[in-house]
């Protein structure tokens, strides 16, 4: 045999060999998709989503505890009692839930809330909605995170109006209360303590995370969003929106100067400057997390607007310095109440009874 007829037949020979490799490939791929196996080809990203991953993350599977406030289930059960128990308070009017309440996303709906002898606070109730991935707490940060932050509106004499010690005593005089402690404190000598009330309360809190569909967008389902929220998602951004509003929460990781382009009108809140006394923090406020925004009017740190659409154009004129189209208006508000989301069902707590050693309310 010529060597000419043997690399002949050795091409011969390697040509079948390559169809007999596509044909098994062939089946292989059909059986995987009549029997319902997914394929391991990694589908296409649209650049909108991989622009959205690298601005923005889902919210975390499941909570996140603090080392040294482990969320055991005694522990969350109690908290969610206090959350909702008004003999917190001085009066025995008002709760955490008052303010924060988890029936209307976490927030009571009102310019400023209501406390003790019917006063009237100076900023607006943000939500208790996933605070707890914030970078600190209240408008001003002033706390550093929600277990911090349970502790003040609790002794504040326009909020709840108690002292730590009355809080303790009520606490003490309700032995159903006092074993609950212990089952939420075993290894500490002294389980009912003020600061435990509210470590308690935050460990509850942290338990308040809210996913959307934008979460199952961000894990690479692009189907999650529809197209108007899509077009909305790409003005929010492209508009610069997220240089704030970024990250887990949409918002809630850093300070931003309200005004940027221009003083907003009849603005009297200096913010941060309250706590650090920097003049470079004069106007300057935790940016707000935009997650569940749809439910929690009226906004910013003032209440001035009872609107979506209101509040965008205001951050288009004060923070981008530029006016933004009621169509680009209209489109990020479709994006934003995409971000609502649905927390964990929770039942209202029973409360256990006063004794006849509990001390009364007192409105005065």
């Amino acid at each position: 045999m010529t060597a000419r007829k043997i690399l002949t037949k050795k091409r011969v020979l390697s040509a079948l060999l390559a169809c007999t490799f596509l044909i098994t490939l062939s089946i292989s791929g059909f059986a995987e998709a009549a029997n319902g196996i997914p394929s391991k080809r990694k589908p296409k990203v649209s650049p909108l989503l991989l622009e959205a991953q690298e601005n923005f993350s889902p919210l975390p599977d499941k909570p996140i505890f603090k080392k040294d406030n482990p969320g055991i289930n005694a522990k969350l059960s109690l908290g969610k009692m206090l959350f909702f128990d008004t003999r917190l308070s001085k009066s025995n009017v008002f709760s955490c839930n008052s303010c924060h309440n988890l029936a209307t996303g976490g927030v009571d709906n009102n310019k400023f809330s209501t406390g003790h002898k019917w006063q009237v606070g100076g900023r607006n109730a943000p939500t208790v909605l996933n605070a707890s991935i914030h970078v600190a707490q209240f408008w001003d940060g002033r706390a550093k995170d929600v277990e911090a932050q349970a502790q003040g509106p609790i002794l504040a004499g326009v909020e709840m109006g108690a002292t730590k010690e009355l809080v303790v005593k009520r606490l003490e005089s309700i032995p159903q209360y006092v074993t609950l402690f212990k089952d939420a404190y075993p290894n500490d000598k002294k389980p009912l303590t003020y600061k435990h009330v509210a470590d308690a309360i935050g460990a509850f809190e942290r338990m308040l995370i809210t996913p959307s569909r934008f979460d199952i967008y961000l894990k690479g389902h692009e189907n999650a969003l529809a197209n108007a929220e899509k077009k909305g998602l790409k003005i929010f951004m492209e508009k610069g929106c997220g240089s704030c509003h970024d990250g887990m929460g949409i918002g809630g990781h850093g300070y931003r100067k309200f005004g940027l382009h221009g003083t907003p009108k009849n603005m009297k809140d200096k913010g941060r400057y309250e706590v650090t006394k920097d003049k470079e923090d004069i106007n300057v406020f935790k940016v707000p997390s935009l997650r569940n925004i749809e439910l929690t009017y009226p906004y910013y740190h003032d209440g001035r607007h009872w609107t979506l659409e209101a509040a965008v154009k205001d951050m288009g004129t004060y923070q981008l310095g530029e006016k933004l189209s009621d169509d680009d208006v209209a489109s990020i508000v479709i994006f934003l109440k995409s971000l609502t989301g649905s927390p964990p069902k929770r039942m209202i707590p029973i409360l256990p009874p006063s004794t006849a050693t509990t001390p009364i309310p007192d409105r005065n």
